[in-house]
């Protein structure tokens, strides 16, 4: 018997321990190890924020796939010993044959002083409740949509929210009272995309009156003044602030050994995804890819579902000796919400060299559709 241990409750460990499950004989074990009881499906927080999802809706209890024959331990991993082949969640200790890492990323507001207490997040269920209930009583005034630092979850997301909350503020009566930008350290929209998703984007933004304002990199932040001062001396007061904070690595790997102190997880072969430790996988956001391009591949669920679909057959072809191992190709896709029911679609290949070689779609109700389509397959599929 075999027993395949993943970490992580997110898109990529749930689709890999499903799997993984289904390639594998009931001789063998899949464990699914993650503090939270539930999972949570990151692309609709958005939909919770503008008030279409109920938070319940875009979650599913990590318990449900025991009934796949999938074991679920609701523990947080505090140390992995690769060397041994175990990994400790719980204060328990859990041997493994295969290790998959899928911890995700962390938000760390607390790294810049003042963020978290003078502005609200959709890249957490809870900030994005919070939001929904801010926006519903915005009477009028300044917007301002902050991305502290790179890189960060979803690349799309903070343009996306700023369509949004306009949209919502249109429906709402206060969009002329309104002035909404956003602010952020990036030169360009999603640049490693490319000149023309991110000129893609801007028009986006533009057709809404949203301002674009790049490279405005983070000085310091007055809380009690609810102002945000800028490297360049700009400084910028704000009724409401939706912010992007630092993502970090879950603590436990620079611990472990698994990574240096401040950086992210690195694989062996960008296309296994497979580390410099004997049987032992990672995926997902907190990993940090580099491009031909030089950027990093970007941090989002396509990417961490695709990888998952490919270690997950690598790892059976290897226990039972059939099949080929998976390659993870780097092509990937996303919808780009331009409030209410229109959505952009970005695809193509981000290892292509020199570059990552994409196609943007105009906004349609199709695409929009499309999306509220795979949300509804996702949860489904793997619950």
């Amino acid at each position: 018997m075999s027993t395949v241990a993943i970490v992580g409750g997110g898109s990529g460990g749930v689709v890999a321990a499903n799997h993984l499950r289904s390639r594998l004989g009931t001789e063998h074990e899949v464990m699914l190890f993650d503090r939270d009881t539930h999972h949570r499906f990151q692309a609709s927080f958005l939909w919770v924020m503008t008030g279409k999802r109920a938070p319940e809706a875009v979650c599913r209890p990590l318990s449900r796939l025991e009934r796949k024959g999938i074991k679920y331990v609701n523990a947080s991993v505090e140390g992995v010993d690769a060397a041994a082949g175990r990994l400790t969640a719980g204060g328990k200790h859990y041997g493994y044959d295969y290790l998959v890492l899928a911890p995700g990323a962390e938000l760390a507001p607390e790294a810049v002083p003042g963020l978290a207490e003078i502005s609200l997040t959709p890249y957490d269920l809870d900030g994005a409740v919070a939001l929904r209930d801010e926006l519903r009583a915005f009477r009028g005034g300044r917007i301002i949509v902050l991305v502290v630092g790179m890189p960060y979850k979803c690349p799309a997301a903070p343009y996306e929210a700023a369509l949004q909350i306009e949209w919502m503020l249109a429906r709402s009566g206060a969009r002329a009272r309104t002035d909404i930008a956003v602010y952020s350290w990036e030169p360009q929209p999603m640049p490693v995309a490319g000149k023309e998703m991110g000129d893609a984007v801007k028009s986006m933004l533009a057709a809404k009156d949203i301002a674009f304002l790049p490279q405005k990199k983070v000085a310091e932040i007055d809380a009690g003044g609810r102002e945000v001062a800028f490297e360049d001396g700009e400084r910028m007061s704000a009724d409401l602030i939706v912010g992007v904070p630092p993502h970090r690595l879950p603590g436990f790997c620079a611990d472990s050994g698994l990574a240096e102190p401040g950086a992210w997880l690195s694989v062996a072969d960008p296309h296994t995804m497979a580390m410099d430790r004997e049987r032992v996988w990672a995926i997902g956001d907190a990993v940090m890819i580099k491009l031909p391009v030089g950027l990093p591949l970007p941090k989002a669920g396509v990417f961490a579902h695709y990888q998952a679909e490919a270690v997950a057959k690598t790892i059976a072809a290897d226990i039972t000796k059939r099949g080929e191992p998976g390659a993870f190709d780097g092509k990937g896709f996303c919808w780009i919400e331009a409030g209410g029911p229109i959505a952009g679609y970005g695809s193509g290949d981000f290892y292509a060299d020199p570059k990552p070689a994409l196609k943007i779609g105009r906004p349609t109700r199709l695409n929009h559709l499309n999306k509220l389509l795979f949300e509804r397959w996702w949860l489904w599929r793997w619950f």
